[in-house]
């Protein structure tokens, strides 16, 4: 089962940029606008991480923070502050009050996606996958080595991230603006074309001779991983 996450975060657009990406990296999401809602989701299904904005209507996320630390089925439950509250004191204050982590907005979402998979693994291993196979292609995410068949494929950063973002979900059609916002960050301002010349390297490192091409191009929309691949590699 895909680990939980609870989103308390009473910003719409964050809230939908969370899920969306969340959703992409293979979590479950739920969200809240408010501590309450918070509190009655927990109730409902305890969350495996919990992404708690600072600056909530009602219950500030302080407040709520200090309140799950306390109670015992919710007091190991990892949580990452979101705040745009970036002096030294108040994170300091956030952690102190029980937080495991702590991120400013605006914030990269590879970061935040590469801290809950930190988190998670500390606080259960077993929620996050070592590596990725479709067919010969295999992705280490420990080591961050690739192999196809017997053949290790050397990658550059950006061509590493870009296979595994696309590797996640076999078949979904990404755009170019969704894997800049996804594998470059939404606060890195490059032109979309950037994403062509990577994709043209990762094919030219992953295939050789007459191997099958496991990336798709959808013409008018962007890239997938072929969801076929698996069948005739």
């Amino acid at each position: 089962m895909p680990a939980t996450i609870l989103v308390v975060e009473d910003e719409g657009d964050i809230a939908i940029l969370l899920r969306y990406n969340l959703e992409a990296e293979g979590f479950r999401v739920v969200t809240a606008e408010s501590g309450d809602e918070a509190q009655q989701a927990i109730q409902e299904k305890l969350p495996d991480l919990i992404l708690l904005d600072w600056m909530l209507p009602e219950i500030s996320g302080i407040e709520l923070c200090r309140r799950l630390r306390a109670r015992e089925e919710t007091a190991r439950v990892p949580i990452i502050m979101l705040t745009a509250r970036g002096e030294e004191e108040e994170r300091v204050r956030g952690l102190t009050t029980g937080a495991d982590d702590y991120i400013v907005k605006p914030f990269s979402v590879p970061e935040l996606v590469a801290r809950i998979h930190a988190l998670l693994r500390r606080a259960n291993p077993n929620l996050v996958t070592a590596s990725l196979r479709v067919g010969d292609l295999e992705l280490d995410r420990t080591t961050h080595r690739v192999r196809r068949a017997t053949r290790d494929i050397h990658l550059g950063p950006t061509e590493y991230r870009l296979l595994e973002y696309l590797m996640r979900h076999p078949g979904r059609v990404y755009s170019r603006e969704q894997l800049l916002d996804g594998v470059w960050g939404n606060d890195v301002y490059v032109d979309e074309r950037t994403v062509d010349v990577h994709i043209g390297r990762l094919r030219r490192a992953i295939n050789r001779g007459r191997e099958s091409d496991p990336i798709r191009t959808v013409r008018g929309a962007g890239y997938a991983f072929d969801e076929r691949f698996a069948a005739v590699a």
